[in-house]
Parts: C-alpha cells; structure tokens; sequence
C-alpha cells in the first residue's frame, strides 16, 4: 500500500507530540540512553515518521553531531543519494582527515560520478564511510537518523551496512524507521549497529484515535463516529485523520446505517488495485464489504455464483486476507472495504443491500440490510426494523438497537403509530444505555425542535439531563422548562423531581434536599402508576440515606427491592441492586457485597448497560480493595478506568478508585495525578459529593507517598466538605483514619484525637465495625506520640486481630506495619524504668500481610523501614504555638488558608492546594482580616512572624 506524500497537515498538528506510543517512546528512548540503536517498524502510516522526529528532537541534543536522511520511492534508484544526505553537509569536516584515497572515493560518491565508484573503489569507498563516522565521533556521539529505510537507495544501503558492524564501542548510534507489513523488518537489520532494538508500532486503540482526533481539532465527534473512525481505520493514525478531516469537511454527517465518507486521499491506496479486478469481482466484493461477517455461503444466497473464483482473484491482488482456519472472508484492511463501498453508485450499493436482506440469517441483519435498499418512508419496513431493535435490545446490543431505531424512525411515515419521533427518542434512551450520550442528547434537542406532546417533551428533556451526567449544573436551566411541560401530570412530575433528587446532591451538595425530592417522587410515581421510576427514586433515596447515616435507610432499601420489580431498575447502577451493595459494603458485609456486585457485573454485561458496567467494575475494585485484594483490585480499577474514558463517562468517579488502587498496588505517582484528575472531573461539572472522594483518594496517596502534612491539608478540606454536604457516616469515605494518622506525623496529637472522637461517636451509632478497629489504630499511635507505648501496643494487637476477622487485609496488614515500628521505635529509645515492649522486633508480619495483599507500595515502606534499622521516629516539628492560638477562632477553611498565607503562598497557589477558586480564596482572607483585626496578607506574615519571636 503506497502512501501519498501530499497530505495536508492541520493547523494544530505537532510533530513532537507522540499520542498513544508513550511506553514504545520510552523504550526507544531508554535504548538510546543506553547507547544502543533503534529501529521503527510497522505498516504505512501507522506513525514511524513522528516518533522518528519525537526521538531525534527529544535525543539529538546535547553536542551530538545529527546526520539525517529521508528516502523517497521515487528517488531509490539514485545511487549514493542518502549517503549524500548524511555527509554532504559534514564533508569540509571530515575529509581532511581521511587517507587520500578513502577521501577521493568519498568526494566522487558525494559529487555524483555514478556507480562506477562503488565498483572500482568499493574498499576504499566502504573505510571511507566507516572512517569518517569515527572522525565524527571523536568530537562527540553521533546519531544518524534515517526514515522510510525500505526506500533506501541499495549503494547507500550497503555502505551504511558495512560501517554499522564493524562500528564497536564507537559513540555512533542509528534511530531508523521502516515500512513493514508483517516481521518482516529482520531483512533491515544489516543495515543496524549489532545492538539494534527493534520497534514495532501497532495500532492505537478507540481511546488514543479519540485523543489524536481531538488534538487535531477535529471535534467534537460523537462516541459512534470515533468508535467508526476507528474500525474504518484499523487504528491507523494517518487513515483516522485523513477520515476525521472528510467529517470535518463534509456539509453532513452520515446517516444511520451508512459508512464514514472515505476521502479520494485514502481511496487512492487502494482503488488502484480493484481497477484489476473484473466487474463481476468487484461486485462480489461490494457485497462482501455491505455485509457484517461475509462468508462464501453468504455470498452465494445473494447470488453470487462465482464467488470461490473472485474472492481468489482478490485475495492473489492482496485485497483480501486468506484464512484457511476462519469461515469469513477478512479484507487486508479496513479502509479497503470502507473505499470500495464509497466508491461503488448508490444504485450498485442498494442493490448489494437487497440482496444480503434475504441473503443474512439473522434477523437483525435483514431489516438492516432492507432500510439500506430502501427509499423513502414505509410502514412495514419500519416495523421490521423496530422489532430488529427489540431483539437487539434483549440481545445486549444497545448501540445496535438505536441505529435500527434511527432507521426505523427514517422510514416510520408521519401519520403512523407510533410517530417517527417516539422511535427516536427509543433509539436515544437505547444510546444512554449504550453510553452513547452525545448521540443520544443530538436526537432528544432534535425532537424537541418539533415535539408538542408534553409526554414525548418530557421523555426528551429527560435524555438530555441524562446525557449530562454528573455535569447536571450544565442543564440547570432546563429544569424550569421540562416542570412546565409536565403540568400536574403525577407520572411526568415524577420523572422530573427524579432528576431535581440528582441535582439536590450534585449541583447544590444537599444530601436533605436530595432525600426529600427522592421521596417525593416515589410518592408520585406511585399515584401514577409509574414502577420503574418508583424504584428508582427509592432506590435514590436508600442510596442517600445510607451516605447520611439516617436511620430509615435499611427500611427504605427493603422497600426499594419489594416486589414487583423491574429488570432494568433491578441491575441499573441507580437501581435497587446498587443501593443494596451500598448498604452492605458499609455494613462491613464483604462476601455478600462481592456476591451481589459480581452478579449485578455480570447482568449489565449481557444487556450492554456500558454505563452501569462502568460503575459496577468501579465497586467491584472497591470491595476487593477493602478485602485486601490489592492485585484484582488494580486491574478491576484501571478496566473501569479504560472504559470509562473510551465512553466519556464515569472519568472522574473511576479516577478516583483507580487512583486509590494505584497506591495501595500500583504507582503512586500516578495515583495523585489520578486523584488530582479526579477532582478536576469533579471540580468542572460542580459535583461536591465526587469532590470529597477525589480528595480523600488524593489525601490516602499523600499518606502513602511519605507526605503527612500535604494528607492532612487535604483531608481537612473533606471534613470541611463532607461537614457542609451532611454526609456522617464514616463508612462512605473511610478517610477519617488516615487525617488522625498524618496529624500525629506531623505533631497535631490532640486534634488528631478530635477526629477520632467525633467520628467513632458516628461509627458506634451506625455499627461500622471496621472503621471503629481503624480510629483505635489511630488512636493508638495517638498515645504512642504521648509516651503510652505499652498502651499502645495492646490497642494495635487487638486491631490488628479485628480487622484481620473482618475481612479488611490491607489495614490488617496496616496495623500490624504500624505495631512494629512502635516496638523498633521502643526498642531505639526505650524510657527509664518502661518494661520492653512484648513481641520480636521485627517487620516479618507486616511483610507477610502486605505481600498477601500484593500491597507494593505499602512493602517497600517496610522494606525501608527494616531497612534503616531499629532508630527512634520522632514526629514533624509542628506549627509555632503561639502562631496557631492567633488562628484558632476562624473555621477549618479560614485557618488553612491563613496557614498558607504564613507559607508565603500566593492566592492562585492556595486556590490549586486546597481545590478552591481564587474568589473563595479573596472571600475567604476577607473574612479572616476581619476575625484578625488586620488589614491585609503582609499582616497575617508579620503576625506569625511575631508570634515566633516571642
């Protein structure tokens, strides 16, 4: 497949920037830090020429001499031409210091006396080459860069070859790139230094081509044009852009059912070769290309006898794969069938259609392939390709069921029961379903540019708030509209103060306002009938009243999973199941929470809820993170993370657990830049409740990265949040040990024992048996600062034989890390008169549990802690006394701000620690001025400033 060198670059393109190959870049990189040399390979246009210039760019510094050379198909007859490129530039340099006849044999390839030079003076000519890269690196390394090496002119080639092997230890490395179907790219090796790394570039997937469409500026496109983009691509990076730039200049989209316009730059890699094809091949392949799994029996039903014969044709052209294991016919690529099927009249392409709607066993096939053939309304194809979406729908296919809805509405005649718009706003619930909230919101506002039923107004303002996610604070004026198309329509009105629950918790932080729309409308879902949305709402209610501690929630869990039920509410992630797994996760009922949650996973799975399968992998993690699970819960959090982005939904709630996994199993930097992601998800859509886990996931990672006083900033911004949103069960956050835990690190004791109080007076309430077993393990390294180490010792011995039959591996292990470090601290610094405290000195235990929880993280602090030997641990020096008197009257925020301003921070710098605006920070110093008495930030410095010197 030959590619044009003519491609237009976007305005926004950058030739540095490497999407998608950052551990291929890595590696390369590595490679070449080392030494060694690299070598690109992969298929045309897969991205080998922009990591070359990354590499060169990012490695061909520092003194090293570049040489460059970039070969052309229509130039590789030219003998010496690269070897020009590389030395042209650098001759007046070298040739000085080459033998005579080395430098004549050099100066006569260089200057284009043919090939006669390599003949008569080979030798001469082959030391030449090899001398003057040793001249060259006696100044310094040298890199010799060369792209598209396949088109390497054979006398360059050859030479290069030579000087390579025999190079040795001096500083000359190679960075080359090369076109290879397959891998095959051994066959270029010669032409490499012995310790060349080959590289081999693959295909990006459906999340990367998103990325590299949106850093070329072509957005927005919906979840099903990129998903399309990518299959017509194959992942290609070249292929996806030249398609996303024939979206961004075509005047409209593709409709339902349709291909993505192929431009005539792409159709121009492969037409050249179906024009050898006879037009009864090509026909036979235009009907393979309309199909979904195309097999030689399936080509034969829609009459194509010859179909053995052509396909053979086709596949000897390289236009088709050969299999011989697999049934279906495969084309080499994508893009070939895609050019094929944009290239053939539309007549020939209804034509293919038709003949496939008899032709296809499966149902859903037909219909598709009969809306294809079809112009212009008709009822009866419209009702076949409705009751194709219901069998799509009960398939677990809800991507496919909107498209046969849009199909269906597009041939539904107006007059007709149901109306084309009602089949649309099915096909739109169906893409909520299937995570495709973009499509899904086009079709809803679509409708309602028509729409004057208040019901299918109503249906349609409802898709839209859907589609908005946690970002409700985006449709907020939307509300006003949909409560007045709802009149007093008791079914209508529920289905909108549903919504106004939702927007109770996460637009204005009210967990009482939340509860009392919930209950609201349960109670009109009720008088109307309407099930789905009762459940729903009580379902929402549970959910809430578990958050807040409020003593109706078991009561209203077992009203929401009464009898009858509904399917859908019964494994949505909003649904009765989920606020069950809630309340048993919080109950510390581990196995029934993992049971529960599995079989909910498992459900949504096979009715393609992408949504739901999103935050069900994200509870999954939890659970098997608070059992300890560290390993599984990693990877069931980073899934829930990949797919998460690739729908653009759920990002931030799944950054969030991901980001508490990655620290208790992973990374831990990437666990705070996943934390700080998360709260800038958190922070845009204006989602307090999602802001406080983000932060009590930042504040756990701080604590694990040896940063207790970045933890306790942090986590007192939860307090602070979770204060205003009344959420008071310490069951949901479980960050309150890990604040009483920093604060004793960095020598706050007493307010460390605050949070201890006031927080197991909540647990003790609600029964919440792990988190109690966590506060006495803080509050025994409370006493531990205080000098009470042998109560100290019993407290965590008994936590640590609590949590262990709780089920809760990792603070088990925790406890037991903390209990050792008590007995070395004890052991390096024992009182006069205090008995040794009981149990070897040893980090053995804690070892043995973080291991079994694959807790690395946590293991390498006890391998440095065992490490550096039984020495006393001495708490961070804490604030000057005095200094903290003159701020104890203002509230929690007021005096971290203040603290920060006794840092010398500025207010952009406060705004971005604590995840605040720069307006609340000014409001916020407003007001402390005025508690202070002074006038400005210069006071509050001078005050702390005074206060240490008295």
């Amino acid at each position: 497949m030959t590619v044009r060198r003519d491609f237009q670059e976007p305005p926004r393109s950058r030739p540095d920037l490497v999407i998608g190959r950052e551990d291929l870049f890595t590696a390369a990189r590595e490679q070449l830090g080392r030494g060694g040399s690299v070598l690109l390979h992969g298929p045309a246009g897969i991205g080998k020429s922009t990591v070359l210039r990354a590499l060169a760019a990012d490695y061909g510094g520092a003194g090293r001499t570049v040489l460059r050379c970039s070969a052309t198909e229509s130039e590789s007859h030219l003998p010496f031409l690269a070897l020009a490129d590389l030395f042209g530039l650098v001759l007046d340099d070298v040739s000085g210091a080459l033998p005579g006849a080395q430098r004549t044999a050099l100066e006569s390839a260089l200057t284009g006396r043919g090939e006669s030079t390599l003949q008569r003076d080979g030798l001469a000519l082959r030391l030449a080459v090899l001398s003057a890269l040793r001249v060259l690196a006696a100044k310094g390394p040298v890199l010799v860069v060369a792209d598209d090496l396949q088109w390497l002119d054979a006398a360059s080639a050859e030479l290069l070859g030579f000087a390579a092997r025999r190079l040795g230890d001096t500083p000359v490395q190679m960075l080359c790139a090369v076109r290879t179907e397959g891998q095959e790219y051994d066959r270029h090796l010669p032409a490499s230094p012995p310790d060349t790394l080959a590289v081999r570039l693959g295909p990006l997937n459906r999340t990367q081509v998103s990325a590299l469409l949106d850093h070329r500026g072509y957005t927005p496109l919906s979840r099903s044009t990129i998903r399309d983009i990518h299959r017509t691509s194959g992942g290609n990076p070249l292929f996806a852009l030249e398609l996303g730039r024939a979206l961004a200049e075509s005047p409209a989209r593709p409709r339902p059912g349709e291909p993505l316009p192929v431009p005539t730059s792409l159709r121009a890699l492969v037409l050249s070769r179906l024009e050898m094809l006879s037009d009864e091949a090509r026909r036979t392949l235009l009907v393979a290309s309309a199909g979904a799994r195309p097999t030689l029996a399936l080509l034969h039903a829609a009459g194509r006898e010859h179909a053995e014969a052509e396909t053979a044709q086709a596949a000897a052209l390289g236009l088709l794969a050969t299999d011989p294991e697999a049934p279906a016919l495969r084309f080499a690529h994508p893009l070939i069938s895609a050019a094929l099927y944009a290239e053939a009249p539309a007549q020939e392409r209804r034509a293919a259609h038709a003949a496939l709607s008899t032709a296809a066993s499966d149902p859903i096939e037909r219909a598709r392939h009969l809306a294809l053939a079809t112009t212009g309304t008709d009822p009866e194809v419209a009702a076949r390709l409705a009751e194709a979406g219901a069998l799509a729908r009960d398939r677990g296919a809800p991507s496919m069921a909107a498209s046969l809805g849009l199909l269906a509405a597009r041939h539904t005649p107006a007059d007709s029961t149901p109306g084309p718009d009602e089949r649309r706003l099915l096909a739109a619930e169906d893409a909520i379903t299937a995570g495709e909230a973009d499509l899904a919101r086009d079709i809803a506002r679509d409708v309602l540019t028509r729409a004057t039923v208040p019901a299918e107004r109503v249906r349609a303002w409802m898709v839209v708030i859907e589609a908005a996610g946690q970002a409700l604070g985006e449709v907020d004026a939307v509300f006003p509209q949909v409560l007045a198309d709802a009149g007093d329509d008791p079914c209508l009105l529920a289905q909108v103060h549903y919504q106004l629950a939702w927007r109770g918790l996460v637009v204005e932080g009210d967990f009482a306002e939340a509860r009392q729309e919930a209950a609201h409308a349960a109670e009109l879902a009720a008088r109307g009938g309407d099930r789905r949305t009762e459940l729903m709402a009580l379902s929402f209610q549970a959910s809430t009243e578990t958050l807040m501690g409020h003593p109706d929630a078991p009561v209203t869990v077992k009203r929401a999973l009464k009898e009858p039920q509904d399917p859908y509410v019964a494994c949505h992630h909003n649904g009765a199941g989920s606020a069950r797994f809630r309340w048993l996760i919080m109950s510390d009922q581990l196995p029934e929470a993992r049971a529960t949650i599995t079989a909910l996973l498992r459900e949504v799975r096979r009715r393609g809820m992408v949504e739901s399968e999103v935050h069900f992998l994200r509870f999954l993690a939890d659970t098997e993170l608070r059992s300890g699970h560290c390993g599984r819960a990693l990877d069931l959090a980073r899934e829930s993370l990949r797919l998460a982005r690739d729908a653009g939904i759920g990002e931030g709630a799944s950054a969030m657990l991901a980001s508490l996994a990655e620290a208790s199993a992973g990374d831990v930097d990437r666990s705070l830049a996943l934390a700080r992601e998360a709260a800038d998800h958190a922070e845009v859509d204006g989602d307090q409740m999602y802001l406080s886990r983000a932060l009590a996931a930042l504040g756990y990672a701080q604590l694990v990265a040896g940063d207790p006083a970045a933890t306790v900033r942090s986590l007192r911004r939860v307090r602070e949040l979770e204060q205003g949103l009344g959420i008071n069960d310490p069951g949901r956050g479980r960050w309150h040990g890990d604040l009483a835990e920093a604060l004793v690190r960095i020598g706050e004791p007493g307010e460390a024992q605050d949070v201890i109080d006031t927080t197991r007076a909540h647990a003790l309430r609600l029964g919440r048996q792990s988190v109690l077993a966590v506060l006495d393990r803080a509050e025994a390294l409370v006493r531990a600062a205080r000098g009470e180490h042998e109560a100290a010792a019993v407290r965590l011995t008994s936590v640590q034989d609590r949590l262990g039959r709780l089920g809760y591996g990792l603070e088990e292990a925790r406890a037991a890390f903390a209990l050792a470090r008590l007995r070395a601290q004890a052991a390096a610094s024992p009182r006069p008169g205090a008995r040794p405290l009981p149990g070897p000195v040893s980090y053995d235990e804690a070892a043995r549990l973080f291991r079994r929880c694959r807790a690395l993280p946590w293991l390498r602090q006890v391998d440095a802690a065992a490490t550096a030997g039984p020495t006393a641990v001495e708490p961070a020096a804490a604030a000057p006394p005095v200094a903290l008197d003159a701020l104890e009257g203002l509230a929690a925020m007021e005096r971290q701000v203040a603290s920060l301003v006794m840092e010398g921070a500025t207010n952009r710098e406060i705004a971005a620690r604590l995840f605040i605006s720069v307006k609340t920070v000014e409001a916020t110093l407003t007001r402390v001025y005025r508690k202070l008495g002074i006038r400005s930030r210069v006071d509050i410095v001078r005050l702390a400033a005074g206060r240490r010197t008295t």
